[in-house]
């Protein structure tokens, strides 16, 4: 498979912290690969920087070939690069439907420009009535179509969950960045959401997933890359990283 995203000697420093320390590191195209280690290990420091909401210390992050180090959010976005978050703000202070939400996101494929929009066009509301569409089946994809009209807001966690990724899907991704995407779901809705992520990266999709749930990680990724002090201390299959010594010492503790 063909790298999609690599970081060279990646190194992030807080003042005398060093959160990641010259990470060599990337992700195959149509891959799912598990970010996990130890509660400051790095890995949402390693989000941020490959989404661009922090510019590193040093080091390089190369998407597709092209040098991306340093650009700002928008513009890693509008490459391909699209991450939920922990903390499962769904544009809910806007008081917006699940619909809503999806077409938010949406709008950052538009092909029509301001002009089109002020003036109503019927080209802009031909792509309007598409990216609808488009929306609705992502919605069905991930269960949500029967709450579509329903405030975001109002959804239980795993919904909100589930909307988090629908909202990455419908900004059409190269890459997925999901973190803690089942932070406060059940046994029988993580596996449920497992699935659904399995079928994407069945359809070409690349998702890179940091994840508390370990166990779960464990039984669907691809690959599975793990972190500690900011250093990469493994990476390889599942099954190989599970029995890492240092893997076990650092994270998963003696009786996994």
């Amino acid at each position: 498979m063909a790298t999609l995203l690599e970081t060279k000697k990646l190194t992030k420093r807080f003042g005398g912290i060093v959160a990641v320390h010259e990470l060599d590191f990337h992700i195959q195209k149509k891959e799912v690969l598990g970010l996990i280690g130890p509660n400051g290990s790095g890995k949402t420091t390693l989000f941020n920087l490959i989404s661009g909401f922090l510019p590193p210390s040093s080091g390089q992050i190369i998407l597709e070939g092209t040098n991306i180090t340093g650009l700002a959010p928008e513009k890693t976005s509008s490459l391909g690069i699209i991450r939920s978050w922990q903390a499962t703000t769904l544009f809910e202070h806007y008081e917006r439907t699940v619909l809503g939400n999806i077409m938010v996101a949406s709008h950052l494929k538009e092909k029509t420009g301001l002009w089109s929009a002020l003036l109503n066009t019927p080209r802009y509301q031909k792509e309007g009535r598409d990216l609808e569409q488009e929306a609705l089946k992502i919605l069905e994809f991930l269960g949500l179509w029967v709450h579509k009209d329903r405030l975001a807001l109002n959804l239980p966690v795993a919904l909100k969950r589930c909307l988090a990724v629908a909202n990455c899907l419908a900004a059409h991704p190269k890459l997925m960045l999901l973190d803690e995407p089942m932070a406060g779901m059940s046994m029988e809705e993580s596996q449920d959401l497992m699935e659904k992520l399995t079928r994407l990266r069945d359809q070409g999709y690349t998702l890179l997933i940091v994840e508390h749930n370990v166990r779960a990680l464990m039984t669907f990724c691809d690959r599975i890359v793990v972190l500690n002090y900011g250093k990469k201390i493994a990476d390889g299959a599942p099954e190989e990283v599970r029995q890492n010594p240092e893997v076990i010492a650092a994270y998963l503790g003696e009786e996994d």
